[in-house]
């Protein structure tokens, strides 16, 4: 699947999933209009549809603008965000699955950063898929924690660990740089984290790191890695989710 995005704001990704055999383009999060309308111009695509993982302003901000520019894209989101989400919204439950830019792709309910927050799962080859996970997971961490509880969140974590190990993930900001470094607190003996910071560095300054892939998640981010023995046993964690209680209570 050919994925491209643009910057927005300060570290937001707005992506593009661009049909292979025509010019229709899907939008995920727009946060604003402006650079999505550039995006689409320059490159010649349509406005197909649009994907919203939750309701923050910043990821929905461009929604009105764009369904003016095309007003017969449909804009879809998670049941749960009934009345939040701008304009005129497609509400979807938990395992429902739309067909957008000639591929289909799969909602997940994933609560925590907010109460009607979902991904969109899109499955690829035997062992691989992409995920649009919005601000449920970045680079070693998770999403901050607005209106769901640690047990919320490590459902939604729960979730997506289990999905092909092959899984790119697009997340929503550029934050893997500043919680590698922290990971490094809770797990300063975890060799694979020190190699995914060690590569981190050799980037160009600002380079991005997107895709995550969900191998490396599980190897090194600390959210994904609440039934490892030594993290367990450094938490003082006596089972899973205590562990992932323990992550959010001290990061």
């Amino acid at each position: 699947m050919r994925v491209e995005w643009v910057y927005a704001f300060r570290d937001n990704y707005i992506y593009f999933i661009d049909a292979e055999d025509g010019p229709d383009s899907v939008v995920v999060d727009p946060g604003d209009a402006e650079p999505v309308l550039r995006r689409l111009e320059q490159a010649g695509r349509r406005l197909a549809a649009i994907l919203v993982t939750h309701h923050h302003q910043d990821h929905t901000g461009g929604i009105r603008a764009l369904q003016h520019f095309a007003p017969e894209a449909p804009v879809y989101a998670g049941a749960r965000n009934r009345g939040r989400i701008p304009g005129r919204v497609v509400l979807l439950d938990e395992g429902a699955e739309i067909a957008v830019s000639g591929t289909r792709c799969r909602v997940i309910e994933t609560p925590g950063h907010t109460w009607g927050h979902v991904a969109f799962f899109f499955s690829g080859e035997a062992g691989a898929g992409d995920l649009f996970s919005g601000d449920t997971i970045f680079g070693c961490t998770v999403g901050e924690l607005f209106e769901g509880t640690p047990d919320d969140m490590f459902e939604s974590v729960r979730k997506i660990r289990a999905l092909p190990t092959g899984t790119r993930i697009w997340c929503a900001h550029e934050y893997t740089r500043v919680y590698a470094r922290e990971a490094l607190k809770i797990e300063p003996d975890n060799p694979e984290l020190r190699r995914r910071i060690e590569r981190l560095r050799a980037l160009p300054p600002g380079a991005p790191t997107i895709p995550l892939t969900l191998a490396e998640e599980r190897a090194t981010n600390p959210f994904f890695r609440w039934d490892d023995p030594g993290l367990r046993s450094a938490l003082g964690a006596a089972d899973d989710l205590s562990a992932f209680r323990r992550l959010c209570e001290i990061t």
